[in-house]
């Protein structure tokens, strides 16, 4: 029998929720294949690519497969790239001093990205973490009982340069030493290269997600852990407003662009920085993140294109203008149809 009970509403928010065009027409938030930017793992010689574990998907690349990555999402309309080098064990040392070499890995995959690419944006990170046999994104004291704070800046300083020259559009610091912005800065400056800009990693915290990464880069092997601590100088999780306050710092020493990492489990945060600074915000989705979801799709649990999608679209609507996925090949394919 027919339900003949009809309400008397004036407002129905489900007329426009009626079909898929009346949908897109009233999306508050549209993600587009110019908003992502896809972070790369680079490894020197000619190997075939290597499988990192635990981020299915996500392989290190030699500079020739690098290169081809880099021309196959430009095709996609992806149009940056962040480099990250996976060196081989024996370059390692405590201060990290491969960083500074003139031959060093990535400054060759800036090279070789500029050279056949030039219209990519490549970012560099600016941290000793691939760099150092214990880990650490820094020197430490003579004790060893922390990163030294003004020494790792004096080394962040030469690798920005030393990458600027390499050709990089962006340089990252990752590193959260206080002051280093305003350094890099200056040197960069004082080095020529105004036009260099720099990416800020200004609320960086002491995140559990960033175990895969670690894992790809191998400062997890040579530090003996996946979960090496650095709360020292990297955020609180349970803090939101030392972050604001990282905001302040780095747009007052020079950021041309502040970013929050990771980022689905920050969205609080990406929203108080939107709130807080004209400057672009970007935003990490980081190697925990995209394992957490590729887990659950390969047991069945969750349907990977869809939680892609949201998780992506969350992170924009939550002020973000600019996204680094492990996601961007696999997003830019779909937003292409």
């Amino acid at each position: 029998m027919p339900n003949s009970f009809k309400l008397n509403l004036v407002q129905r928010p489900r007329r426009l929720r009626r079909t898929p065009a009346i949908r897109a027409l009233l999306e508050d938030v549209v993600l587009r294949t110019e908003d992502l930017i896809a972070p790369l793992f680079v490894i020197d010689g000619k190997a075939a690519p290597e499988a990192i574990e635990s981020m299915p998907g996500v392989l290190r690349l030699n500079l020739s497969d690098l290169v081809k990555e880099c021309l196959a999402l430009r095709r996609l309309g992806v149009r940056a790239v962040a480099l990250f080098p996976k060196l081989d064990a024996g370059l390692k040392d405590p201060d990290g001093t491969a960083a500074l070499r003139e031959d060093a890995l990535i400054l060759r995959a800036v090279r070789a990205v500029k050279k056949s690419v030039p219209d990519l944006v490549v970012m560099t990170d600016i941290a000793l973490d691939p760099y150092t046999v214990h880990g650490h994104d820094g020197v430490l004291k003579a004790d060893g009982s922390d990163v030294d704070n003004d020494a790792t800046v004096g080394i962040l300083t030469r690798m920005s340069v030393l990458h600027a020259r390499a050709g990089v559009d962006l340089v990252a610091p990752s590193d959260m030493m206080d002051g280093r912005i305003g350094a890099i800065r200056s040197a960069l400056d004082a080095a020529g290269f105004e036009e260099t800009a720099i990416m800020a990693y200004t609320a960086k915290y002491a995140s559990a997600y960033y175990g895969p990464f670690r894992e790809a880069v191998g400062s997890s092997k040579a530090a003996g852990t996946r979960s090496l601590d650095k709360r020292t100088y990297q955020l609180n999780p349970a803090n939101r407003r030392e972050g604001l306050a990282e905001l302040q710092l780095d747009v007052a020493e020079g950021a041309d662009i502040v970013m929050v990492k990771p980022a689905g489990l920050y969205l609080d945060v990406i929203h108080e920085l939107r709130r807080g600074t004209h400057r672009p915000v970007a935003a990490y989705q980081v190697s925990g993140e995209y394992a957490q979801i590729q887990a659950a799709a390969r047991l069945g649990w969750l349907d990977l294109a869809a939680c892609r999608r949201e998780s992506l679209i969350a992170i924009k609507r939550a002020g973000a203008d600019m996204i680094l996925t492990y996601f961007a090949r696999e997003m830019a394919a779909e937003l292409r149809g």
